[in-house]
Parts: C-alpha cells; sequence; structure tokens
C-alpha cells in the first residue's frame, strides 16, 4: 500500500528494525544515527528503545516536533521539545495498514502530527492519555508476547505426544478469530467451558508428569479460564 505523502518533511532517528520499516513505509531514504543532523527534517520520530528517547530528543535542534515510538513512555522524556507520540499495534511489519496505533500530543498541533503519521501509513489512531499507558501496554503485551509464550508451552507439550507445532496452527488461528468476533466469553470452548473437571484433572496430571514447569501456568490459567467460564454461565 502507498502512502499519502506528508506536508511535513520527516526525518526517522533509529537504524534499528522499526526504524527501517518507518522509512521506507514513509518513502524516505535510510534512517539516521542518532546525532545526525536533523535541521531539514520538520519532524523527527525517534525509533529508538525506550530507555534511550531522552538522549536522542535532546540530541535534535530546537524548533521540530519530536515524537517517539514507545506505547509505555509517556511524553515527558522529550522535553521542551514539541512532542507526540504514535505507538504501532503490531510487530514490525513489511506494512503497518489495518494496524491500530496509539497518539499522544503535547500541542493540538503535535497530535495532529502524530494523527496524521499514523493515517499516511495506513494505521487507525487512538488517543492514549498519560495515565492509561501502563494499562495499554500491558494490555498489549498480554495479547502479543504472552501468547507467544503460551504456544511455546502447548508446543512442548504436544512434543511429548509426538504432534508437530504445526498441528496445532490452525486451532490458534481458529480460536484468535472466534475471540475477536465474539470476544472473551462467548469464544470460550474446552472442557472447562464443559465443566467437564474429570477431564481438565487428566490433563493436568499430563502436564505435572511431562512438562512439571509448566504446571503452574497451567494451574494460573486454568483458574482465569474458569473465571471466565463463570461470566459466562
Amino acid at each position: 500500500m502507498e502512502t499519502e505523502p506528508l506536508p511535513l518533511r520527516c526525518a526517522v532517528v533509529g537504524r534499528g528494525r522499526m526504524g527501517r520499516a518507518l522509512s521506507a513505509a514513509l518513502g524516505l531514504d535510510a534512517p539516521l544515527g542518532r546525532g545526525a543532523d536533523t535541521s531539514d527534517a520538520d519532524v523527527v520520530l525517534l525509533a529508538v528503545p525506550d530507555g534511550e528517547i531522552a538522549a536522542a530528543a535532546a540530541a535534535v535542534a530546537p524548533g521540530r516536533l519530536v515524537g517517539h515510538l514507545s506505547g509505555a513512555t509517556t511524553l515527558a522524556p522529550l522535553a521542551p521539545h514539541e512532542a507526540f507520540s504514535m505507538h504501532p499495534l503490531m510487530t514490525v511489519p513489511a506494512s503497518f495498514a489495518g494496524a491500530g496505533a496509539a497518539i499522544a500530543g503535547s500541542t493540538d498541533r503535535a497530535l495532529a502530527t502524530a494523527r496524521a503519521l499514523a493515517e499516511a501509513l495506513g494505521m487507525n489512531p487512538f488517543e492514549i492519555a498519560d495515565d492509561d499507558r501502563a494499562a495499554y501496554h500491558a494490555a498489549a503485551s498480554i495479547a502479543a508476547n504472552f501468547v507467544v509464550t503460551l504456544e511455546g508451552a502447548a508446543e512442548r507439550l504436544a512434543a511429548t505426544a509426538g504432534v508437530d507445532r504445526a498441528a496445532l496452527v490452525p486451532l490458534v488461528r481458529a480460536a484468535v478469530e472466534n475471540w475477536a468476533a465474539l470476544g472473551a466469553e462467548r469464544a470460550l470452548t474446552g472442557p472447562i467451558a464443559r465443566g467437564d473437571a474429570a477431564t481438565v484433572e487428566r490433563q493436568r496430571e499430563a502436564v505435572a508428569e511431562r512438562c512439571p514447569e509448566a504446571l503452574e501456568l497451567f494451574d494460573a490459567l486454568a483458574q482465569a479460564t474458569h473465571n471466565l467460564a463463570s461470566v459466562r454461565a
């Protein structure tokens, strides 16, 4: 998908995967290294680790709109610049189109710039207040990082039965699609949702025997699933 040209001149600082992906998506030259001359830019977008945002912002000359890509970080590290943030709610993609984007701005102009950048990339922007950032970012971690951790546990347990990861993939995709369409309560299936305690106990015994390191995780998730099933009942 081609992006619409922005009325402001942009520069991306940070040569990691996100910096390269953003530069390509915005039709820019290769991203700049930290401390590079950004005097020709109206907008400087910092694609750097969270802990390095303040130092990277300090290296940008005054008079520019400066933004970061962090989901968990407020605008404070960008002071005294006119500041914004734009967090793509997506792993580093080939295309940003269709993803959500959490935005914030220290001024109306900064917020409008964040929105314009997100829309130019084909993303769907929504505002996040500073007080909501930790909760928002935790939700993103649960939805993406923790899901991968869970599938890793499922993969290890399946392997003890001679079942390859690929066999689980259609099930995982269907579960995610059902959740997307119906929400968690209505999408829930399986023995806990059916009230089949005997099957759950046999599952627990198998986990304890074959992947004991995952037993605490299994127990915590079984209880959370019981709670969700109770809400649905």
